[in-house]
């Protein structure tokens, strides 16, 4: 079921939405070189609770840290390790969510640490700008399709891979609600989107391709050519006129 939310709603939901994107702000300071991402991930966490918030992550279906932080190959669901040490060139796309009044906020990022090679500033340029293309499109009448075709389109354009296993979705009382949102596919298709929707968009796009592998620790999905992944994602509110990011500071 889709949910329209009422205007109280949209208030919690706005709440929740600014702690997550000060906690994404924090962790992108925190994006240097020589510091670990469980250290990154322990800064998140305790911004978030400082804020009288909980992290979203932390122990959703399992999952062990309050923040997804996935370096370079790693597309999604990286698991903080005091293991992974972040060195001048990386790219680390930092995934975060708050809980705040019984609503949820969600967002991510890929941030730069230090000089990192032009090809793949290209590739977080492209992937931020079809972020932006795709929420464009985010308004009363269209459909989820126009979304995934503004999305697919702008990646196209560099022939880059776009990941497909993993969507957008939702978002409310619990961090992944109806609808989908993929990244990918014709205008025109899906759910029409109306006045009320809280959604995240959020696509994951690849340098080569789109083929993804699952490592044995359950959650951590890279690339399977090794080469960089770059990830962006804003939760928004679909109004009568033109959406909102919510998780926009």
């Amino acid at each position: 079921m889709i949910n329209l939310r009422t205007q109280r709603e949209v208030s919690k939901l706005k709440d929740a939405a600014k702690i997550s994107a000060q906690a994404l702000q924090v962790a992108g300071e925190a994006c240097r070189a020589g510091v670990t991402t469980w250290e990154i991930d322990k800064i998140v966490e305790k911004f978030i609770v400082s804020q009288g918030a909980e992290p979203s992550f932390l122990n959703y279906q399992g999952f062990p840290a309050s923040s997804c932080i996935s370096v370079n190959d790693t597309i999604i669901h990286g698991i903080p390790s005091k293991n992974i040490i972040l060195k001048d060139g990386d790219v680390v796309s930092v995934d975060v969510g708050a809980k705040y009044n019984g609503y949820h906020g969600d967002n991510a990022f890929t941030f730069k640490v230090g000089e990192v090679d032009q090809n793949v500033s290209q590739l977080l340029e492209t992937t931020e700008k079809a972020l932006y293309c795709g929420i464009n499109q985010a308004v009363v009448g269209n459909r989820i399709g126009d979304i995934s075709n503004a999305i697919e389109k702008t990646v196209d354009l560099y022939g880059y891979g776009i990941v497909r296993e993993f969507v957008g979705h939702g978002v409310g009382k619990n961090l992944h609600e109806e609808p989908e949102i993929p990244n990918f596919g014709p205008a025109g298709r899906g759910p029409r989107l109306m006045a009320g929707m809280v959604i995240a968009i959020e696509p994951m796009i690849n340098q080569g391709d789109g083929g993804i592998k699952h490592c044995p620790d359950g959650w951590t999905i890279k690339t399977a050519d090794g080469k960089p992944s770059a990830h962006f994602e804003h939760t928004i509110l679909i109004t009568k006129n033109e959406p909102i990011i919510l998780t926009k500071l």
